[in-house]
């Protein structure tokens, strides 16, 4: 995380090991130069300047390779007096000046991050100087070549790993300081007591490197003792470096390979060219960090209070707040996380998607207290939201495991305290659907907890408590439709992302074991309705004035049910099975209607099934659009079987169906009065006239009742004939027309319903009354044209067709695309019709059948034809939910990213919003992604955007601010895993 704008990102594995207290913090030149004191190189050049002398030939070839340490040794060789008089210089040369603004505060900070939470401070230096003993006179010194062993039982205090200046000019102090190369060599080499300190510290702790460049001679001879070590087959802890580097990313990633070929993890930051060079990101990381350190928990709540109001957008590589936030709020106390959770106003809503990143690896898992495994993987990678437990959180493994879920850790529990503050937000839903859906039980008890604090407000009429929330929360209170989706949530009703396959191993079970049971009650779970919510295609500037903006559908858990269904028909014992399970059907298909009803799909007396099933009788108009008509499907099938077995029963069953509130039933009891042998006309005639003949007219029962007409109508006895004209002739009721029809629309239209009906009678045989027959001569004249269809159109409220269905040519309604993907292609050339009344499939075969739908597209751009309707529908289609968008995007990038500016300006607003769902898991393929939004960018489009006063908004909302807004959360998503 990077604790300063520009600073350097320091690894949040750095982070966790110092708070653990493994980290011992290696101290180099660089940390006094605020004080004025040179690096190793400006020491060399002090040195020969206070004695007088300038480099000899070899001494200046040591000093051109950066062999400062050589140089010395031949400076000490040939200047009379040799070595003490050379390092007698050296007390003015490292004399301070502690009057300089911040000389010492980057040496506070580095103590106070050298101190345990047991008060021990542990802290190594190769400098000379006294400058930390100045800051801290209390503070115990080790200096060369008497050494503690660096274990936190025996090690209290700072190391001058090279030796301390002394006090005084005296001899022995300034002798025993490792200065030249004859001194590196025995201090590493022969006597080896100074690599024996490093190998022995860098086994048992992370040694972090401060005021090191990349050539530092100090640096090569420590590495040179580790990289002995690891011959001999020692395992060293990782080693960190501050290192700076100059320029753009390739001085970037040279600077990184140079470290990494020293065995170290370098940790950068840019230093802009100037003399004398301004490391200063260094040094305000460091003071930063140590603020933070000592101010323990109260520090990183800081960070949580800086940042909370936030919006994560903002956050950019030179000033990653995200990074600084995730740091603090993952305290394993869950204090900052609590503060996060309760800031008023509360943390917008946009973290939730930062919080799901994938930005976390093996190496951060002892951060959150999970043990890794000795065998790295370097495709591990998890989130704060999604992310593996420490054992005493872990549900035990075994054979005989307790369904209880995952216990949560103070973290997460405060994340969910977070998010039950938005309950008035759809997006939260959005979000969790496309994670998964199923809720975690404790996140259950949450959100029903809140949901009864909520309503127990308004219902008490608590002005002040209400205005009080919504003041620090505004998408506190769910909408009712909102809070219908949380009682979804709760009840388990949402369909859960991912493929289900359940049913395909259960239709294999009742192979080997017949219906069981057990079978039995599992096709009920397998087959319950669920709802799948998606967002809501409005209007952006809608979009944002609303927040519980969310689509409900009614569909099933299980995918592909049909196919796994078709496959028992197969078995010769499915039709009993059929029988049996007709009253475990009907419950599913009650409970179906119900929810239709409950999420504003349905109404009491119209729950619009036809449009799903257009007939019960299979119908080659039964397209299967929609999963839960499957259940309409099964019970049909079941009460045939019942009928052949039992028609007793089924007869019964009919009779029950016919009193039921939903259409579907009235449905299926209409379509088996055409099929039984029991059930009267006398019966099904009454039931068609029963509720004011609703369902005479009814378009929803339109298609049943026109073929019992055409099937049972000559069955009729005169009388109830003559009951059944009557009602007829008086034709359809005035309430059933539009307020905006005009008399001669209604007129024509009840003139037309009234004869259709008399013409299915006579086409079942039936002879009409002399009244009927006259009223149907009398239209058949003012309508010469009206005729009956030959393929039944005429009896469905809707039609679809195409090229090569029944009646094709003289009942267009709705276009079938053909499905054949070169056909397709030639179908695609023709442009869509305007008309109003003139509908196709297209968009449904986007959404049913994506890969053939880009295959036929790439046809046409190959020929450079960019149809621009039905790209615009396509992009519409498969912005539904993000797998088709993701799936969609690996079918058609690679041509798309072709596509000529024309073309691409006339599609940008779909096409962003397409993109905009592509972005949301981040994409492999990102130089083809980032190539097409750069393309919407450089786009000069003008009048393209929502009338507004904001500029903000309008810049939303125009094609190239949609694009940007793309960028960002696919860079976001890109670099977070």
């Amino acid at each position: 995380m990077q604790f300063v704008n520009n600073g350097p990102d320091v690894p949040e594995k750095l982070l966790q090991e110092h708070e653990e207290g493994h980290v011992v913090f290696f101290c180099g030149a660089g940390i006094s130069y605020p004080a004025g004191l040179p690096t190793f190189k400006g020491l060399v050049s002090d040195v020969y300047a206070a004695l007088g002398t300038v480099p000899e030939v070899f001494e200046q070839k040591a000093l051109n390779q950066s062999k400062y340490d050589s140089a010395l040794e031949l400076l000490e060789r040939r200047y009379p007096g040799e070595k003490l008089a050379m390092r007698e210089v050296l007390h003015d040369v490292l004399a301070p000046k502690l009057k300089r603004k911040n000389a010492k505060t980057t040496h506070k900070a580095l103590i106070e991050l050298s101190k345990s939470r047991d008060g021990k401070t542990r802290l190594v230096t190769t400098n000379f100087d006294r400058i930390f003993t100045k800051v801290d006179k209390k503070l115990r010194v080790f200096s060369a070549p008497m050494l503690p062993i660096p274990k936190n039982s025996r090690w209290d205090g700072i190391v001058h790993l090279h030796g301390l200046l002394p006090q005084k000019r005296e001899s022995e102090g300034l002798q025993q300081l490792v200065l030249t190369s004859g001194d590196f060599g025995q201090a590493y080499l022969t006597d080896r007591w100074a690599a024996r300190f490093v190998s022995e510290l860098f086994r048992n702790y992370t040694v972090c490197f401060v005021g090191y460049s990349i050539d530092d001679p100090v640096l090569r001879y420590m590495m040179d003792a580790l990289a002995a070590d690891r011959r001999l087959g020692e395992s060293t802890p990782k080693a960190y470096a501050f290192g700076s580097f100059a320029g753009g990313e390739s001085e970037y990633e040279e600077a990184k390979k140079e470290w990494g070929a020293k065995g170290v993890e370098p940790i950068l930051y840019e230093v802009p060219e100037s003399n004398p060079p301004d490391h200063s990101s260094l040094h305000k990381t460091l003071w930063a960090w140590a603020e933070t350190y000592r101010d323990g928990i109260q520090g990183k709540e800081q960070i949580v209070l800086d940042y909370a109001m936030a919006h994560p957008l903002g956050s950019s590589q030179e000033d990653d707040f995200i990074g600084r936030l995730l740091w603090a709020i993952t305290d394993r106390t869950g204090d900052p996380a609590r503060l996060f959770a309760d800031h008023n106003p509360v943390p917008k809503l946009a973290w939730l998607d930062v919080f799901y990143s994938f930005r976390y690896r093996e190496e951060h898992l002892k951060q959150f207290g999970v043990t890794p495994n000795e065998k790295s993987d370097l495709t591990y990678s998890f989130s704060l939201l999604s992310r593996p437990s420490p054992y005493e959180h872990a549900p035990w493994m075994g054979l005989f495991s307790s369904e209880g879920q995952m216990q949560w850790d103070a973290v997460m529990h405060q994340m969910a305290r977070w998010l039950i503050r938005h309950l008035g937000n759809a997006s939260l839903c959005l979000a969790l659907v496309r994670r998964g859906g199923q809720l975690n039980r404790s996140f259950c008890d949450l959100i029903q907890s809140r949901l009864e604090l909520l309503n127990g407000l308004k219902q008490r009429k608590d002005s002040d408590a209400i205005e009080t929330i919504i003041a620090d929360a505004p998408e506190a209170f769910p909408s009712s439709r909102l809070e219908l989706v949380w009682r979804l949530f709760l009840t388990n009703r949402v369909r859960t992302g991912g493929m289900n396959l359940n049913l395909f191993r259960w239709a294999d079970r009742i192979r080997m074991f017949g219906l069981t049971t057990d079978l039995r009650l599992e096709l009920r779970e397998l087959l319950s309705p669920k709802v799948e919510l998606k967002p809501s295609f409005e209007l952006i500037e809608e979009r944002e004035e609303r927040s519980d903006s969310i689509d409900l559908e009614l569909t099933l858990q299980e995918d592909d049910v049909d196919s796994s269904l078709q496959s028992l028909k197969a078995l010769a014992e499915w039709p009993n099975h059929l029988e049996t399970l007709l009253p475990d059907f009907e419950n599913l298909l009650h409970d179906a209607l119900r929810l239709k009803l409950e999420i504003g799909d349905s109404e009491v007396a119209s729950d619009y099934s036809e449009w799903d099933l257009p007939s019960i009788e299979p119908h080659w108009q039964n397209q299967g659009f929609k999963q839960w008509v499957i259940l309409v499907e099964l019970v049909r099938d079941a009460w045939i079987q019942t009928n052949a077995i039992a028609p007793e029963r089924a007869e019964s069953t009919a009779t029950r169906w016919i009193s039921s509130e939903f259409p579907t039933f009235k449905r299926l009891a209409f379509f088996a009065a055409s099929k039984s042998q029991l059930i009267s006309s006398a019966k099904w005639s009454s039931w068609v006239l029963m509720d004011d003949h609703v369902s005479l007219w009814d378009e929803e029962t339109k298609r049943e009742i026109l073929r019992l007409f055409v099937t049972k109508g000559s069955d009729l006895t005169l009388e109830e004939q003559r009951s059944l004209e009557t009602a007829i002739l008086d034709g359809p009721p005035r309430h059933l027309f539009s307020k905006d029809a005009d008399e001669p629309e209604i007129t024509e239209r009840s003139q037309y319903d009234t004869w259709l009906r008399l013409a299915k009678l006579l086409e079942g045989g039936a002879t009409l009354s002399e009244i009927a027959a006259k009223k149907y001569t009398e239209i058949s004249a003012s309508h010469p044209r009206w005729e009956l269809s030959s393929d039944e159109s005429d009896e469905f409220s809707h039609w679809m067709s195409g090229t090569g269905d029944p009646g094709f040519e003289e009942n267009q309604k709705i276009e079938k695309a053909p499905l054949q993907k070169d056909q397709l292609a030639v179908w695609l050339w023709k442009p869509p019709s305007t008309s109003l009344f003139q509908k196709d499939t297209w968009a449904e075969i986007c959404r049913n059948h994506p890969s053939k739908a880009a295959f036929a597209l790439r046809l046409l751009a190959q020929e450079n034809t960019w149809p621009i309707e039905r790209w615009r529908e396509a992009f519409h289609s498969w912005s539904q939910n993000s797998r088709l968008a993701r799936f969609s995007w690996c079918m058609v990038a690679g041509f798309l990213s072709e596509i000529p500016e024309e073309p691409l300006r006339d599609i940008a607003r779909s096409l962003t919003r397409w993109l905009q769902v592509v972005a949301e898991k981040g994409r492999k393929d990102k130089d083809t992604f980032y190539s097409l939004c750069n393309r919407m960018i450089e786009l000069e489009v003008d009048g393209d955007g929502v009338d507004t006063d904001d500029p903000v908004m309008a810049a939303r909302n125009h094609r190239t601010g949609g694009a940007t807004q793309v960028r960002i959360p696919a860079n976001v998503n890109a670099h977070s895993g």
